[in-house]
């Protein structure tokens, strides 16, 4: 390892020192642990970056990468300096802060980090998150970016990404997980993500349940926060779909003479169009801020998005893919992407969780079209023992045989599976980055025929 990439290693390991809840197993809000406050006072130190750069803040259960990759690239392609900043990362750490597509590079990165970091010492329980989002925000000020798409980590109200008051706020699909943390119901949960809409800010909100519509709309009532509906404001309609992308098309349903706009996009499924659907929605809300946006280049950074492990086809024949499903929602629409794309195969599954979540109601979404289950776990200190799992997959009449590490997994699915069988890896994006990792390793090409 040459001296750049041991210091990056180190500077990682210095800021894993401090509290971590994304490696904790339970944890609820409260006013002690969770406060804006010792954020506001990090940036602050820091000569407040946040106050630097216009954003886009982005909360909701499932969607919100995916919404936060779209606009970014949209924002690129049309030749404004984007910074993007999601969480967690899929393979390295940097992915978490980019600029134009490129992430922090691992130098900066050390740079920026030692620069700073006599402030963190000041503030008594910061958090990785905490300091990591501080680096993002100091590094968008530093690049004088022209908008930064921001992701909510987790939650929106108490989230540490809460400190910034956005050109517009989003918020893409909700439902139930981190229940423990937001709240057991759906509006409980809706409250936390509607944190994020900002008094007399506009809010874009993806299709949602009946009962989420309504808290989101009375929040935004009470904030004087004019809301965008998009799937109120545009019909899409879904034309050809195959294993390699989508194409859809979207018209806006206040004015019918205006033609319909015809997209293509890489990700896959009913939901990603949704997604698609939703970043569009918020370049209206922009184009009122004053941002100009040429249609082909609308239509090329849709088309040339790279958003990872969602539906990713690794290999299209016989099919490898990964996904982020981790809850009972998103195994839902796992599954009816499948039957889209694949109907009537039979499904290897490899699969692993962390310990909070909604494994029966995953399984309970996806057992039709597995034939078996190979379960195993990632290295990471909320995955859960494959073995627990197992007694689950039997009340679901799912067979399972337990295989560690991932790799052993990925060539037991391989085997199983045959030249005619579908190798799904699903259950949490560590996994699915585990997959990935392993099958490049392993010298296999993407894509392949």
């Amino acid at each position: 390892m040459d001296s750049i990439e041991q210091n990056y290693q180190d500077t990682l390991d210095y800021l894993y020192r401090f509290v971590d809840f994304s490696l904790t197993r339970s944890f609820q809000f409260s006013d002690d642990q969770f406060n804006l406050e010792r954020m506001r006072t990090l940036l602050h130190l820091m000569g407040d970056p946040q106050e630097r750069f216009k954003a886009v803040h982005i909360a909701g259960t499932k969607g919100k990468g995916s919404v936060s990759a779209f606009l970014a690239n949209i924002l690129k392609v049309n030749g404004y300096r984007t910074g993007l900043y999601t969480s967690p990362h899929l393979q390295d750490y940097n992915e978490r802060i980019q600029v134009d597509g490129q992430p922090i590079g691992h130098q900066v990165f050390v740079e920026l980090v030692s620069e700073i970091k006599d402030n963190f010492t000041k503030i008594n329980s910061l958090s990785t998150f905490e300091i990591t989002t501080a680096i993002a925000f100091y590094y968008f000020a530093r690049r004088e970016v022209d908008v930064a798409v921001i992701e909510v980590g987790l939650g929106g109200r108490l989230d540490a990404t809460n400190v910034i008051t956005p050109l517009v706020s989003v918020i893409t699909s909700i439902s139930y997980d981190h229940i423990h943390i937001l709240g057991n119901t759906l509006p409980k949960i809706t409250k936390e993500k509607c944190g994020i809409i900002k008094p007399g800010r506009p809010v874009v909100v993806s299709k949602q349940r009946p009962e989420v519509k309504r808290v989101i709309r009375k929040i935004a009532l009470q904030r004087n926060s004019p809301i965008m509906e998009a799937d109120q404001a545009f019909q899409a309609t879904r034309l050809e779909y195959s294993l390699c992308g989508q194409t859809f098309s979207i018209k806006e349903k206040k004015n019918r003479k205006n033609q319909p706009q015809t997209y293509s996009i890489p990700l896959l499924g009913q939901h990603q169009i949704e997604n698609a659907v939703t970043a569009i929605s918020v370049l209206t809300e922009l184009e009122k801020e004053g941002y100009s946006f040429d249609p082909e280049k609308v239509s090329l950074g849709l088309k040339t998005v790279y958003w990872p492990a969602r539906f990713e086809v690794l290999r299209l024949k016989p099919p490898l893919i990964i996904d982020s499903a981790h809850n009972r929602d998103s195994a839902a629409r796992l599954r009816q992407t499948l039957e889209d794309y694949l109907p009537g195969k039979k499904v290897i599954l490899i699969f692993g969780v962390s310990m909070d979540k909604d494994v029966d109601g995953m399984l309970a979404e996806l057992q039709g079209s597995i034939e078996k289950v190979v379960l195993t776990q990632s290295i990471h200190p909320r995955a859960m023992d494959p073995q627990v799992l197992v007694d689950v997959c039997k009340k679901y009449d799912i067979p399972a045989i337990t295989q560690a590490p991932v790799e052993l997994a990925l060539k037991t699915a391989m085997d199983l599976a045959g030249e005619d069988k579908v190798i799904l890896a699903a259950g949490s994006l560590f996994l699915s980055a585990a997959v990935r990792a392993e099958w490049t390793k392993m010298g296999l090409p993407l894509r392949t025929g």
